[in-house]
């Protein structure tokens, strides 16, 4: 089974939720921390869920997250 790595830039979301509203297995949150602009931006919940169809990656206005597929030994 294929494994993927969310990377989210926290300084660029503006916790708008377009990609937690996108994702098929609800793996993406809203952080409780705020990041420099005063949002709760985007996190992970369950990245072990995600199926790599980078919906959220697409919705996101602001280029925030990234999906990479993981290489063996990534943890």
């Amino acid at each position: 089974m294929r494994a993927f790595k969310l990377v989210f830039h926290p300084e660029r979301c503006k916790g708008c939720e377009l990609c937690k509203s996108v994702c098929p297995k609800g793996v993406i949150g809203m952080s409780h921390q705020v990041n420099l602009k005063g949002y709760h931006p985007a996190c992970a919940l369950e990245e072990e869920k995600c199926i790599g169809c980078q919906s959220c990656a697409l919705m996101c206005p602001d280029g925030a997250i990234e999906i990479y597929l993981k290489e063996e030994g990534d943890q």
